[in-house]
Formats: structure tokens, sequence, C-alpha cells
């Protein structure tokens, strides 16, 4: 009986070669699947037309949209997670990626699962970390194990008559919280980005010409309305990638560090996350004591440098989720940013859980005994004092 291999599939040149590459190099029956993200119902059909052309011996095609959004965006946005400036969206969304296709693999009676990822990039690490900790599968990775290059891809792919387009000269991931962008000329930091990689904002030129202010309400760390609507947290970063997009807001082009070492420049455009999550830490900086914001910085770099290394299935992981939920329970309120031009700024902060006190900051307060600081005054910064006194 001949093994059963599930394929997680693009319908792109990668995966598409893979498909008959696992049934004539490894001698397996291939399961394609394809989970939704985010990427749009456009990809999703390509992909399922794409598999169905190939002929493989089943496609899945796997809507994880609203799990995406409330299970890992959700806590990305409590974390404020950010890897080397900027939000994480790629990354978040492989570990569910990888959980689906086990699920289907498991459901197939597959002996293993099988990606596209090459030797060079993050994804071998964030598919694979979690296929070994949450299943007993095996991994096949053809195009990494076979050494083969895109042009070798593309003369194979030829040579077994797969229709493949290839207008798109980048290598595009896509999905509710963000697009990242490689590949062609990208790939020399000498060369300045062409404006028609960008999809989901707006140049600083064709940006809206006035300024505009958004209402963001949260429960618990968690986006629950914009401009005074509630709706679930998919549609509200929907709502956020529109409107922080036409405002040129959530570019970023950034020299990455890859976990292989290797230094790859990377475009990003994550405008509804570029317009949450300062809109979510203007909030923290409301509700949360000093050394709470301290270990939330803190807190933040290392969950987005665990969600980037493929280690989403680390104890530390859900130890920091359990501290953020924590803390959350009082980052509830109301923020108002101010978009213009690629610029965004907290204008408007509100919040039961509030720690600023107007009665006790303004200038006009009377019930503060002001000379009663003079003691706290002589005795802070004694040692340092005392060491500069030594000096002199």
């Amino acid at each position: 009986m001949t093994d059963k291999v599930v394929l997680a599939f693009s319908g792109g040149l990668d995966t598409s070669v893979c498909v008959k590459l696992l049934e004539e190099k490894y001698d397996v029956e291939v399961i394609t699947a394809c989970v939704d993200v985010g990427q749009g119902e456009e990809e999703m059909e390509k992909a399922k037309t794409m598999a169905s052309k190939i002929g493989g011996l089943k496609h899945y095609n796997i809507d994880a949209k609203e799990e995406f959004a409330n299970e890992y965006i959700a806590r990305g946005i409590k974390a404020n997670a950010e890897y080397e400036g900027y939000p994480l969206s790629t990354a978040l969304a492989r570990p569910l990626i990888a959980k689906k296709i086990i699920e289907v693999a498991e459901k197939e009676g597959a002996t293993a699962i099988a990606h596209g990822c090459t030797g060079k990039g993050n994804d071998q690490f964030r598919f694979e970390a979690v296929i070994l900790a949450m299943s007993d599968l095996d991994i096949i990775a053809p195009i990494r194990e076979m050494n083969l290059t895109r042009t070798e891809e593309k003369e194979y792919a030829e040579s077994k008559g797969i229709e493949l387009s290839y207008d798109k000269i980048y290598s595009i991931d896509e999905n509710l919280w963000g697009r990242a962008i490689e590949g062609d000329v990208l790939e020399d930091p000498a060369n300045e980005p062409p404006e028609d990689i960008y999809e989901w904002t707006a140049s600083w030129q064709d940006a809206k010409d006035e300024p505009e202010k958004v209402s963001i309400e949260f429960e618990e760390g968690v986006p629950v309305a914009i401009n005074g609507e509630m709706m679930p947290l998919i549609d509200i970063i929907k709502k956020a990638n529109e409107i922080a997009g036409a405002h040129g807001i959530g570019r970023v082009d950034t020299i990455e560090n890859r976990m292989i070492g290797l230094k790859s420049r990377e475009i990003y455009e994550t405008p509804g996350a570029k317009l949450l999550i300062p809109a979510h830490q203007a909030l923290e900086e409301l509700v949360l004591t000093t050394d709470e914001l301290r270990f939330a910085e803190y807190m933040s770099t290392l969950y987005a440098d665990l969600v980037y290394r493929a280690l989403w299935q680390e104890p530390l992981r859900e130890d920091l989720d359990q501290a953020i939920d924590k803390m959350q329970e009082r980052v509830s309120g109301e923020v108002v940013m101010k978009i213009f031009k690629g610029s965004i700024q907290p204008i408007v902060r509100k919040s039961p859980f509030s720690l600023h006190s107007i009665e006790q900051i303004t200038f006009e307060d009377k019930e503060t005994e002001q000379s009663e600081v003079e003691g706290m005054i002589k005795y802070h910064g004694l040692q340092a004092a005392n060491y500069q006194k030594l000096n002199r």
C-alpha cells in the first residue's frame, strides 16, 4: 500500500513542483491542503484549481481566518508583537497553518507532511518545529532535499506539463495581518522598491489630503470597536487595513536577520497592525504602572522573538500569554488616533482603569503639600552623590 503525504500547498511554483516530485521521487500519494489565513478568495480558488490540474489524490481548502484573528492576531496585539520594528504577520500564521495540516494528515492516515520551503528561509523552521512538537509524522522537504534552484524548478514544471503563471516576479506572502514581499530587484538593498509592489498602502503623495481621526475601543487588550461600531476582530482588522492604508500607514522596508544568519531585505505592508498596536500601546500607557510598562516592553520583545524564531510551541510562550492576559485585564477603554500622510499619533485616551489623576497632576492643586517632597529629594541619588563627593 502506497503511503500518503499531505503537502502544505499554495499553488505557486514551489508547492506545485512538489506534487510531482513527491509522486515520482518519493513514491507517495499526495494530498494537497491550502489553509486560508486571509490571502483572499482568489488565491484560495487558484490553489484549488492548480491542485486539480496537477492531479493529486485529494485537495483541501481550509478556512482558518476567524481562528487566526481570534487566537493568534489577538495575542499579537496584546503582546505588541513586533520583530525588528515590524508587526509579525507571516510568522504568526505559520503555527496555525502547520496545526491545520497536521489535522488533515491525521484524518487521512498520512505518514508524513511535506512542504515547499527552501533551505534558506525561516518557514522551514516554523512548519517543522510545530509538526515535530505536535505529531509523530515524518517531514519531507523536496526543494531543500534536492537542492533545487528556481530555474531548475521551472524546467521541471515545464517537463511535467505543469502550467504556471510567471507574471509574479516577487515572492509574496499575504494574510489578514500583513503582506510580505521579497525577491527580484528587492534582493539588492541599493534598489528603491518599485511602487507597484504595494497593494494595501497608498504612497505619501497619493494618500488622503486631509487628516483622519480613528477611534479604537479595547476590552482586555483586544479591539472590539472601530469608530464607534462594534464588530468581530476579523472585521476590525480589515477596516483598520483599509483606513490606515489609505493614509500611507504601514510600509516597512527592513534588512531582516533571518534565523540561519543571513541578512535579507524585506518589504512589509501592515497598515492595520500599525494602527491597532500603537493604539493599544497608548492605552497601556494610561492604565499600567511604570513597572508594568517596563515589564510589558521586555515581554513584547521576548514574545516576538519566540514567534519569529519558530518557537510558538515553547512553554515560555504559553507562560508569557498567561502573564500578558493577566496584565491586560485593565487594558480597556478608547483611544483616538490621528493619521495623515504616513504619520500616526494618539490624541485621546480614556479608560475606567486610568491611573492618571487630573486632581493630582494639575498646577491648580492646593491639596497636595508641595514642600513634603523636599525630604524625598534630599535622599534621591544618595549613593551617586557620595560617589561624586569622593571624586571631588
